[in-house]
């Protein structure tokens, strides 16, 4: 790969240069792929800021010409500073990224032996210790922020891609040194999230849990402690925060902060350096592991992610409160990287709980307050503009926040975080250039910019600057299937099949979905024998293979689609379009370009079409013989999923109008969906969808708080947490309009509210006559009998008479056309 990336005209990156031996050194000046990566993405979103989504489609396709690369701007050699509001970029033409270079499935990758190192050597783990041996950290804050400095440069190791120096330098001193300590498990933390696989998962949170277990031990030889007292200890400390939380906003109580005076004459005592930092460590433990387990999505696991949220809640509360009582002589009493630590923790608590809808805050369990995602924002930026330890987690932290949640509802939070997703690596490539973590986040915002193009670039930079080094499996995995992911929007369909077989081959995350996702895309390329071949093993592969609990609600899903399949001997394969439903799922559609979007509309439609004839050859017969053995047809499953397909694509296109027919067609007929029981509420979230994309912010909330009563659904989390972004993002919406008409109320000399976005708040008869010469005003009303659809609304079977069916087929061809 690394020739090839070198014969490209567009960008020659050197990503094979031998890296420094000097652990001083911070930053390899000559890596420069994230630069170049970011340089292209800022100038590609600047250049459409506000077109629609067709002129957008249009533009792009006249820009696709190839542009030399000027040299790039040195980012990182500017004195560091906080994150810029907006950027500009003068004479600079993006390194188009052209024709991406080559994958190499295998990777060129060397054995472990390759590395001159033991074959633990890529083993996280913190050494069993003695626990009573544990000595107290006596350290002032100057003295901790000195010895400090390896963790500080084994941390620019870990986000520059030099893994084995930062683990070395995590090693060393990691049997009694709670950050080294957790220096690893965050390491191991990072690799659990890349690999989503149990064993990395169990991994860390051991890791963790040694480390957790060691900084307690700190704890107590520091203030002296028996058990018992701890406990005691523990139960004051959490009685203390539930005391106070609920009316601190969700930040911890703020203690009157002492004086200088009152230092020097009263005497006034904190605790040490050494026991507040000891408990950040131990919060940030918990943190780490309540994430691990809050990616599961399951019960079991959401109920184990409360748990370590408060308590990693309690100790930054207890920390918080000393930091504030310090008052402004807080640096004589307290170093930088525990402030940092403090600034990070509760930021990322308040983003996390911000993200969860009430479904899955149900399970965790509140906490008294309300969570506050700007002033999670707020905290993990003073975290990041500090330089410390903990700079680089909070810059990934940002950056999953902006691309991953807002990949699951590009539609609503799309304008709003792609800019800071930008700002962010912006300010992340000064200090790490060519980091492969940071690469993967630019080829996520990079779909967000819908330039997906330079997302795969992104990706292939990430794997090839990652080679010969720790993580270089487990970012090969991720990013390939980030990739695939890529090729699948651009229906690249060989390229994708030939991915998603090697990361089955090399049995990543799960082996079943990949043979799935290698049949849905051969499918697509009209190699039916070898699709119905690959589908024929998924359910062999489930029954081989030990079954993630992070994987199982997706394997559940393509074993009863190839289940479906087989039932019927693979006849009703042209009744689906499993490819493009995958990409329903994922709300993918809005990350494509027009002309992708009109061929991924025709492949739909000639599925629909397949239905439309098989019905009416069933009802033909019907109508000749008595009592025929034919079955009347029942393809409400394989409707339903068509045309909640073909809305999606039209809703991504902007033609919301057009989707609403089949939106009512599923939505009429939602007592006879069975076996795809997730149809109906996506429906409801693609009925949202419409209202906002056609302006109507209070009706799009109503169809999303329909498609929350159900329950017991493929994808029921992951829809709730959609829907819960979506509904702050509308609410907010409809503060601000509310504000805006207030005050041209106000204004008696305006005119009559022409700058207003959306008719009078609650007038329904407003909204009636704004859409009264379209379809709009079709769409069912969801409460109409919401208590009769819960999970899977229980309805009595439809009647199967010739007249029911003859109507059925007759929407179902008006809806065709």
């Amino acid at each position: 790969m690394t020739d090839s990336l070198q014969d490209d005209k567009v960008a020659t990156l050197k990503v094979d240069d031998p890296l420094s031996d000097d652990d001083e050194s911070d930053i390899d000046n000559d890596g420069q792929e994230l630069s170049l990566v970011i340089n292209a993405l800022q100038t590609s979103v600047e250049k459409n800021p506000s077109s629609s989504r067709q002129e957008q489609s249009i533009q792009a396709s006249k820009e696709e010409e190839p542009v030399a690369s000027s040299p790039t701007q040195v980012l990182y050699e500017q004195p560091p500073s906080p994150i810029p509001q907006s950027i500009t970029i003068q004479d600079i033409s993006p390194p188009s990224p052209g024709t991406p270079p080559p994958l190499t499935l295998d990777n060129g990758r060397t054995s472990d032996d390759d590395f001159g190192l033991d074959s633990n050597a890529n083993l996280i783990s913190v050494s069993t210790i003695d626990l009573k041996q544990m000595l107290p950290n006596q350290l002032s804050p100057r003295q901790q922020e000195k010895a400090d400095e390896p963790i500080l440069r084994a941390i620019r190791h870990l986000f520059n891609n030099r893994f084995m120096k930062a683990k070395a330098l995590f090693d060393k001193y990691a049997q009694f040194e709670p950050l080294h300590a957790l220096g690893l498990g965050s390491m191991a933390f990072l690799k659990a999230i890349m690999t989503s696989d149990d064993s990395a998962t169990k991994n860390a949170i051991q890791v963790l849990t040694t480390t957790y277990n060691l900084a307690n031990a700190q704890i107590d030889v520091a203030t002296k402690k028996n058990v018992g007292d701890s406990v005691v200890s523990y139960v004051s400390s959490y009685y203390q925060h539930i005391k106070y939380s609920r009316s601190s906003g969700g930040l911890p109580v703020s203690p009157k902060p002492v004086t200088k005076r009152s230092i020097q004459e009263e005497g006034v005592d904190f605790l040490p350096n050494g026991v507040l930092r000891a408990h950040v460590v131990k919060a940030e433990c918990c943190l780490q592991m309540a994430i691990l387990q809050l990616l599961q999505e399951n019960v079991m696991n959401y109920i184990k992610c409360g748990l370590n949220l408060r308590r990693a809640y309690v100790s930054y509360s207890l920390v918080w409160q000393e930091y504030k009582r310090m008052g402004q002589e807080y640096e004589d009493f307290i170093d930088r990287d525990t402030v940092s630590g403090i600034q990070f923790g509760i930021g990322t608590v308040h983003l996390i709980l911000a993200s969860l809808p009430q479904k899955i805050l149900r399970v965790v369990s509140a906490f008294g307050w309300k969570a506050d995602k700007h002033l999670g924002f707020a905290l993990l930026k003073l975290c990041l503009e500090d330089r410390r330890i903990r700079s680089p987690m909070a810059s990934l932290m940002l950056l999953a926040y902006y691309t991953v949640l807002t990949s699951l509802c590009p539609q609503v939070l799309g304008d709003e975080y792609t800019q800071p997703a930008i700002e962010t690596l912006l300010d992340a490539q000064r200090t790490y250039p060519n980091s492969a973590f940071f690469l993967y986040f630019a080829g996520r915002t990079s779909r967000l910019a819908r330039n997906l193009t330079l997302s795969t670039q992104s990706f292939m930079y990430g794997i090839e600057i990652s080679k010969n080094e720790w993580a270089e499996v487990e970012i090969l995995h991720v990013c390939s299937y980030e990739i695939g992911f890529n090729y699948m929007m651009q229906q690249e369909w060989g390229e994708a099949a030939k991915i998603f077989e090697m990361l089955y081959k090399e049995k990543y995350w799960s082996p079943a979905i990949f043979r799935y996702l290698q049949g849905a895309c051969l499918e697509m390329m009209g190699q039916r024998t070898e699709a119905i071949l690959a589908f024929a093993q998924v359910p062999d592969l489930m029954v081989a293979s030990k079954s993630s609990s992070s994987t199982a609600m997706m394997e559940s899903y393509v074993v009863r689609k190839v289940t479906t399949l087989q039932s019927s001997g693979y006849q009703d394969m042209d009744m689906t379009v499993c490819a493009l439903e995958y990409l329903c799922l994922y709300n993918a559609f809005d990350f494509m370009d027009y002309d992708q979007l009109l061929r991924c509309l025709e492949a739909v439609d000639q599925a629909h079409a397949h239905i439309v004839v098989a019905e009416q050859i069933e009802l033909d017969i019907r109508t000749k013989e008595l009592l025929p053995q034919t079955p009347a047809p029942k393809y409400y499953d394989q409707r339903g999923a068509i045309l909640l397909i073909k809305s999606s694509i039209q809703n991504a296109m902007g033609r919301y109008r057009d989707s609403i027919i089949h939106l009512n067609w599923i939505i009429d007929h939602r007592d006879s969906i069975k076996i795809d029981r997730w149809i109906v509420p996506f429906a409801y979230w693609e009925a949202g969808v419409v209202s906002w994309g056609l302006d109507n912010k209070k009706r799009c909330n109503t169809f999303w708080e329909a498609a929350l009563k159900y329950s017991k659904y493929d994808f029921e989390y992951r829809l709730a947490t959609r829907i819960n972004l979506a509904m702050t993002k509308s609410q907010a919406a409809k503060k601000d309009t509310s504000k805006d008409a207030a005050d041209d109320d106000d204004n008696d000399d305006d005119d009559d509210d022409e700058g207003l976005d959306t008719p009078a708040a609650d007038d329904d008869t407003d909204n009636n006559t704004k859409l009264s010469s379209t379809d709009y005003n079709q769409l069912p009303d969801p409460n109409a009998s919401s208590a009769q659809h819960q999970s899977q609304p229980q309805s009595k079977e439809t009647h199967t008479t010739g007249t029911k069916e003859e109507g059925l087929t007759e929407k179902g061809s008006q809806t065709e056309q």
